[in-house]
């Protein structure tokens, strides 16, 4: 049987609605569709189910269809109808969000009905709208050079705790309570390491790697110790582990990133969860990261920094933007290029476009 182990089959947000009978029975109706969608969902007649990578970052907005329903009904339903699909495009349309996440979510919830129909003898849905591509050539939205230093200064602040040995017992043993709920332990068997691994190295080396390098999620997820030469400052990706390139990549990197790659790479051999994998990265739950978690630490990063993102597209690659702006900026086209890793020299030309700073500067000297 499928393991759904690295699925969001009940995200929080979901959980924190029901009670634990509505939960039991959403948590099934979700495994059935989940698995189905891996197995048969692409072509049921052959057996040929969609990719993880396909049916994870949908599965996450299928579960926000189902709460938008939930509070459109005042209450739980898996009974799901086309007019409640229909009123969630009709929310969409009036959001003010970007057109490829309205297609994102459309998309998401044809795939669930999809199931519904083969499996639970649905009609087919058919939207009464759709929406169109986003044929925008902007780069989205981006870190400003302010918050790419604001960003770097909260992954040195992101998770740490004082010094063990600047607290006295009593705020020793808070702190104690604090990373036994952190590393998922008993309080008692909570020990001085475990105060040199909350103050560790692993978010802001990988923080300060993306703010230098512009990594994808993907990449981010697939990057393995092989490709670190701290000797030379450098990121080396084999061209089989490149997103979206056939060439091998040498990404050039900061001496102070390349320094807390290192001081990472000593520290990630204490832990066990390492020993049988060469993913550079991984989450506290021992996976890689992926487009979520990393999404969710950059929203963390941003509350630290006082960074406000309620009307921003503030996902893992605002970062890779602010490189490619930036680095078209201070050097040219062909560096950026270079240091993104496109394969077509037309993907990085949307960057070539004067940041929004320098133009609020020119209308200061124009008067």
């Amino acid at each position: 049987m499928l393991d759904l182990n690295e699925y969001p089959v009940v995200t929080e947000n979901a959980e924190s609605f029901l009670n634990q009978r509505q939960l039991l029975d959403y948590r099934s109706e979700r495994e059935d569709c989940l698995r189905w969608l891996l197995t048969y969902g692409k072509k049921p007649d052959e057996a040929a189910g969609y990719a993880g990578g396909t049916v994870k970052p949908r599965s996450y907005r299928m579960d926000r269809f189902y709460r938008f329903v939930w509070e459109m009904e005042g209450g739980y339903t898996a009974n799901l109808t086309h007019d409640h699909a229909d009123a969630w495009m009709d929310h969409l349309a009036h959001r003010d969000v970007s057109a490829t996440h309205k297609r994102n979510c459309q998309k998401s919830v044809k795939m669930l009905y999809k199931w519904l129909r083969h499996e639970r003898g649905k009609g087919q849905w058919e939207p009464e709208i759709t929406f169109a591509a986003d044929s925008s050539t902007q780069p989205r939205d981006y870190l400003t050079k302010e918050e790419r230093g604001a960003i770097s200064d909260a992954a040195l602040e992101y998770g740490s705790i004082p010094s063990y040995n600047n607290l006295v017992p009593a705020e020793r043993d808070r702190w104690k309570q604090h990373l036994a709920q952190r590393f998922e332990k008993p309080k008692s068997n909570v020990v001085p390491e475990d105060w040199e691994r909350a103050n560790g190295w692993k978010i802001p080396s990988l923080v300060w790697t993306s703010l230098d390098a512009g990594l994808r999620p993907t990449e981010v997820e697939r990057s393995t110790t092989s490709w670190i030469d701290t000797d030379n400052s450098v990121l080396r990706i084999p061209k089989e582990e490149s997103a979206k390139n056939r060439e091998h990549w040498v990404v050039g990197l900061r001496d102070r990133t390349a320094e807390m790659l290192s001081r990472w790479c000593q520290e990630r051999r204490a832990y066990p969860e390492y020993d049988d994998t060469e993913s550079i990265w991984l989450t506290r739950e021992g996976n890689p990261f992926g487009v979520s978690a990393l999404r969710y630490l950059l929203h963390r990063l941003c509350e630290i920094a006082d960074i406000d993102t309620e009307h921003r597209q503030m996902s893992w690659y605002a970062i890779r933007h602010s490189v490619g702006t930036y680095m078209t900026r201070e050097e040219d086209l062909a560096a950026a290029q270079a240091q993104l890793r496109h394969k077509s020299a037309e993907t990085t030309m949307k960057y070539d476009q004067t940041p929004v700073e320098d133009r609020q500067d020119a209308l200061d000297r124009m008067g």
